[in-house]
């Protein structure tokens, strides 16, 4: 099977991120994308699910880059047990 390059531009650390994903997959970065493509050329789709996120995840997301941003503003906990004693108070 003859084989061709293909250059695409992603953000970097979204790179780094599916680079280490992939790795602890087995796999290689080329291999992740062709199994993509060959999905996609095999249901003649996107292979998965795509829509805007609701109002709710939305708001949950900034959340999380809030929380980020300034983790000592917020309550952590250093096990589960500890969290649960909390929550179940």
């Amino acid at each position: 099977m003859a084989t061709t390059n293909l250059n695409v531009r992603v953000d970097e650390n979204l790179k780094k991120r599916a680079e280490t994903l992939f790795n602890e997959l087995g796999m290689n970065m080329s291999t992740a994308i062709n199994i993509y493509l060959r999905q996609a050329v095999r249901k003649q789709a996107i292979p998965f699910e795509l829509k805007a996120p609701n109002v709710e995840t939305l708001e949950a997301m900034e959340e999380v880059e809030r929380m980020k941003e300034n983790p000592e503003l917020y309550k952590g906990y250093k096990d589960v047990e500890e969290m649960m004693k909390e929550l179940l108070k």
